[in-house]
């Protein structure tokens, strides 16, 4: 097959993509880049869009992950505002919502997720809305402050960060979840505990346990109906249940696909002139031995180098921990490695000072840690989950053992 001579082609300009393209530059890559995008925006961190965006701290400026001036001196095409319908393998080329093709010889897809919708009644209400994007915290931000109501459907990270974020701006703030317990699928119940506790504590109303039915109003959501017919009422209702990989373009054009694109640790696809990197892959994980879908910063940066170092020739980079992280109010929730296989939890610190960690431990190897306002624990932490060497699980619940004398 001969090249096209176009370079490389990158679909979807958020965190990974943006990240791939500077990447590529950084590791000499001289052909040509072009990057595109869905927004009318360049490439920007999101995770702040629940936090210090929606509070009015920070302004699109320090959003931006480079400065706009960055894609012209490095040469790299950005196309802003286009969708990618289809991709053509056989000719390597993409196609444009407006028909138009654009060649590749190297593909990178990076179309990352979407969130979850819920079909329920009133769903398609003004004022029933989801947080993935800046025009979506926008549009969220615009419904808060003194006197507003916000009903929050579902107790994960980015909910409760809005919950928080609302109360800041002097709104109340109704959190309904399903599960007996917040952060049901990503956290044990000591943290459950600690977070319901928190939000409680600072004005926010929990319920839990309960069934959404519905949203009500004429034109613009006015209320949330629960199963029973309890009508909580509010001014924005914001789903917050998960995210969707972006994987369609991939699975039309025959890439293989399962709940993501599957990856391997360069992150390229079954098409070995097409890569995928962020949300929407699902990726071998060296430490455990497994494969999975992640949704972190983390994630999308580590692809991006796998991808920018296998392109350019460079060795491959060494597998990371994966890590996340949440700020509420004056925490910090720092979380290092996953908990596959844990057969206990070691409790550091006391939960009641909100200052304390968790580590998730297989016999004597660290798995997985999370760690509230404990930055040291998180980094000793993810240090030794690296390094799957075994620790004392005595020492590491002793806060006088430094996490530096666990380790050795």
């Amino acid at each position: 097959m001969e090249k096209n001579d176009a370079g490389v082609m990158i679909v979807g300009a958020g965190h990974a993509g943006g990240t791939a393209a500077a990447l590529l530059r950084q590791f000499g890559y001289a052909g040509p880049i072009t990057l595109v995008g869905e927004e009318p925006l360049a490439p920007y961190q999101r995770p702040p869009l629940s936090k210090a965006w929606l509070k009015g701290e920070t302004d699109a400026e320090s959003l931006a992950l480079k400065p706009d001036s960055f894609y012209e001196e490095a040469g790299v095409a950005l196309l802003k505002g286009e969708h990618v319908t289809a991709i053509d393998r056989t000719a390597r080329r993409i196609v444009l919502a407006s028909g138009a093709t654009r060649p590749y010889d190297i593909l990178i897809l990076a179309t990352g997720a979407r969130a979850r919708r819920l079909a329920l009644p009133g769903a398609d209400l003004d004022g029933v809305l989801v947080l993935r994007s800046a025009a979506d915290a926008e549009a969220l931000k615009a419904r808060l402050g003194p006197g507003k109501r916000l009903a929050v459907i579902g107790g994960g990270y980015i909910g409760l960060e809005a919950a928080a974020s609302a109360r800041a701006l002097g709104a109340q703030a109704v959190v309904l979840e399903r599960e007996p317990r917040l952060l049901a699928r990503v956290a044990g119940q000591t943290l459950s505990d600690f977070f319901t506790a928190y939000h409680r504590a600072r004005g926010v109303d929990v319920r839990l346990g309960v069934q959404i039915e519905g949203f009500v109003g004429e034109g613009e959501v006015r209320g949330v109906r629960l199963a029973g017919g309890e009508i909580v009422p509010c001014d924005a209702a914001l789903v917050g249940v998960g995210a969707i990989p972006n994987s369609e373009l991939a699975e039309a054009a025959g890439l293989d696909c399962d709940n993501g694109v599957v990856v391997d640790l360069e992150a390229r696809t079954s098409d070995p002139a097409i890569f995928a990197i962020g949300d929407v892959t699902r990726r071998p994980l060296p430490h455990y031995g497994r494969v999975a879908r992640l949704e972190s910063v983390a994630n999308a940066l580590e692809q991006a180098r796998q991808a920018a170092s296998a392109i350019t020739g460079r060795p491959a980079p060494a597998p990371e921990v994966t890590w996340n992280w949440s700020d509420q109010y004056d925490l910090k929730y720092q979380i290092a490695g996953l908990p596959f296989e844990a057969d206990a939890v070691v409790t550091r610190g006391d939960p009641a000072t909100g200052r304390f960690a968790l580590f998730h431990m297989a016999g004597e190897v660290i798995q997985a840690v999370e760690a509230v306002n404990a930055p040291a624990e998180f980094m000793g932490g993810r240090q030794l989950i690296a390094q799957r060497r075994p620790v004392s699980r005595a020492r590491l619940a002793d806060p006088s053992v430094s996490m530096k004398e666990v380790a050795a």
